[in-house]
This record gives structure tokens, sequence and C-alpha cells, in this order.
């Protein structure tokens, strides 16, 4: 089996997850979240496009209900040893499977938590399995539960985040080889791709954010790319991959000499960044981040061209995105604690200059000061 984890250490997160379960009163907990079902037993498929669920009891019992083209999937990537199979038909109905199933596990009127929050869960698929499970067993929403205890990281977990750092890293390095007028942001674009995949890292689990020109003042991923001219802007928001962990950075390129505006929107965002990495500290509210992060651009003057949050937490995701669960923003109460991994971003988009600005870094919370991840410098790099 290709296992990235003892299964020692499985074992043990499927104790902790049992023993919030536990807590919660439920007797079985259903994912739909690929990410719980990597971090419980060491699968790894992106066959949870269809409707896909792994079970975990409060008993320790485990069994996963899948497709076919996944049999050897779990086999091969997980220690999953109970996998059930539904067959694809018109009259399929893995929902109507999957309750008979646990039927058969002795748990007709109990307390099962569901993943509703699940990009394998879709709504239509949701409604069958609420519709499958009415009258048999009450199902109640442990979206959070397994989230939770992926925030934060084992020291196993930790160093995989710092190769995905090292893999972003050299990443950048890239970037900043190839910028220049008269080169396109595809040659580009394929540099940072090819380092990481070369230097045994993964795809990522959303697009690379490239873009240049009016595109520098994109947060998203478009199609379409352009040449770099001389007076130009790149922003870039990459992420080093490594056995699905991501460390991820940005940075804004300006190309032939800046305008004074741009070069004082870096010092800003810098200067953000720090007190963004000041305020993360054990046991304080990560929405003191947010707040950090919007006390200097608006004392800056650049409260019309800020974000609504400032980066979030990092780990092993699936596609669509790479986000995390928690987020910086206004009010988030949920604690800072050890052992959690955030990407910070700085964002100033000046639409009616027509400029943009960014800087961030994926960092450790640690019992002090945050460890910044990457090694390379914030410094502006002009090409």
């Amino acid at each position: 089996m290709a296992l990235h984890f003892s299964r020692e250490e499985l074992a043990a997160r499927r104790a902790a997850s049992i023993s919030a379960m536990q807590k919660r009163g439920l007797d079985g907990l259903l994912m739909f979240r690929q990410e719980s079902m990597y971090y419980l037993t060491g699968y790894d498929t992106f066959g949870y496009v269809y409707f896909q669920c792994l079970y975990l009891g409060a008993d320790g019992r485990v069994m996963l209900l899948t497709r076919a083209p996944d049999l050897r999937q779990a086999q091969h990537t997980s220690d999953i040893r109970d996998i059930r199979i539904w067959v694809d038909g018109p009259e399929a109905s893995p929902a109507i499977e999957l309750k008979e199933i646990l039927h058969g596990f002795g748990l007709s009127g109990k307390k099962l938590g569901v993943e509703w929050e699940a990009y394998g869960l879709t709504a239509r698929n949701g409604m069958r399995l609420a519709s499958a499970f009415d009258g048999f067993a009450r199902l109640i929403d442990a979206s959070d539960l397994v989230s939770r205890q992926r925030l934060v990281k084992s020291p196993a977990e930790i160093a995989y985040v710092r190769k995905a750092a090292e893999l972003a890293d050299l990443a950048l390095d890239e970037a900043h080889r190839l910028a220049g007028p008269g080169v396109s942001e595809a040659e580009i674009l394929a540099a940072m791709q090819s380092v990481i995949i070369r230097n045994d890292g993964d795809d990522p689990a959303n697009e690379f954010i490239i873009g240049s020109g009016d595109d520098a003042l994109l947060c998203r991923y478009k199609t379409g790319r352009r040449v770099l001219e001389a007076q130009d802007q790149l922003t870039l928001e990459f992420a080093g991959v490594f056995r699905h962990y991501h460390s991820c950075l940005m940075r804004t390129i300006p190309i032939g000499k800046p305008p004074a505006q741009q070069v004082e929107m870096h010092k800003v965002a810098v200067d953000a960044l720090e007190a963004c990495k000041a305020a993360l500290k054990p046991g304080r509210p990560i929405g003191d981040v947010f707040d950090a992060h919007a006390k200097v651009l608006d004392a800056a003057g650049y409260s019309r061209h800020r974000m609504n949050a400032t980066g979030y937490s990092l780990g092993a995701v699936y596609a669509p995105n790479w986000m995390d669960w928690p987020m910086f923003y206004h009010g988030n109460p949920e604690p800072a604690a050890p052992g959690q991994v955030y990407f910070i971003h700085l964002i100033i988009f000046d639409s009616e200059a027509g400029l943009a600005m960014t800087s961030g870094q994926t960092v450790l919370v640690t019992e002090g000061a945050a460890e910044v991840l990457s090694k390379r410098s914030t410094e502006l790099v002009i090409r």
C-alpha cells in the first residue's frame, strides 16, 4: 500500500475522531469530504465527484462505499479493509444501498453525523441521502468534526508542509527568472508548475493564479495568456504541493520602472503582512489577524482597495480549491494554536489607478512568533 503516514498515526487519528463523535453523542460518522478520508485512512482519489461515503463507527468500524474504478485505488492507497461497490445504472441508488449496509451494522434508530458541507456531496445527492435515511436514523450535521481535528498538524504533516514550502520557493525563483518584457505568461506558468512536479510535488487543488496588465488585479484564475509588455505588472498566487499538503505564496512583480504609488503599495502590503504575523499568537482569535491587516491598510488610505478576508488555513486538500478552514476575517473567534498552518495574503487592488500589489506567505503557528516557511524575501522584485 502507498501510505504516506504510519498505520499507528492513522489509527490515532481515527481514535481522536471517535472520541469527538462520542462527545457529541454520535453513533457513527458519514464522511463525504475527500480530505477527511485521506486524513483518517490515507485514501487518495478524485472519485469523490461521484457518490462516495466513508463510514466511521463509534465502535471503530470503517467502511467505504464507492464505485468500481476506486476499488483498487482504495486498496492501494488506504488501510480500509471493508470496501463496498455500488453499480452504475439508470436505477442506481447508492444512498439507499448505504442505508441498507448501515442497517446491517445495527444502526437503525441511531444518531449519525454527516459531512453535509462537502464538495463530494451535491445538493441532489444530499437530498437523496436525507430521503433514504428518513425514518431510519437521525442525521446530525457534523461537517466540522474532522476539519477541526485536521487544523493542528502532526510532526509528520508539518514535514510535508515544509517540503511544499521548498517547492513554492523554487516556483517563485522560476517566476523571477523569467518575468520580463516580451515573455508570455504561459512560459512563466509552465516553468513554475514544472519545477514543482520535477521535484516530486503534486498538482494543486486549484489553478495557479496568474495575471498581468489589467488582469493583475484579479485574484482568481482565468483562461487566456498574454505577453508581458515593457511597462507591466504580474500578479502570482500559487502553491507548492507535497502529498496534497499546500504551502502558498503571493507576489506582484512590476515590469519596467513602477509608478511611485505602486512602490508605496508594496511597502504598505509588507507592513501589513508583518502586522498580521505579529497578531497570529496562540490563544488569540484569528479575527485579530484580519484586524491587524485592515488597520495598516486603512491608515495608509487603502480601505477601498483591500479585501474582506486576508488568508486561511492550509493543509491536505482536494479540488476545487486549496483554501482550508478557517479563514481570517473580522470577528472570527477561532483561537490560534501551535501546529496550525496559515496562508496570509495581502492584496491591494486600485482599480482607479489600474495598479496591483500583493504579498503573501505561509506560516506555522508556534508557541511564540509565527514561523515563516518560505526562505524567500518579500522585497520588491522589479523586472
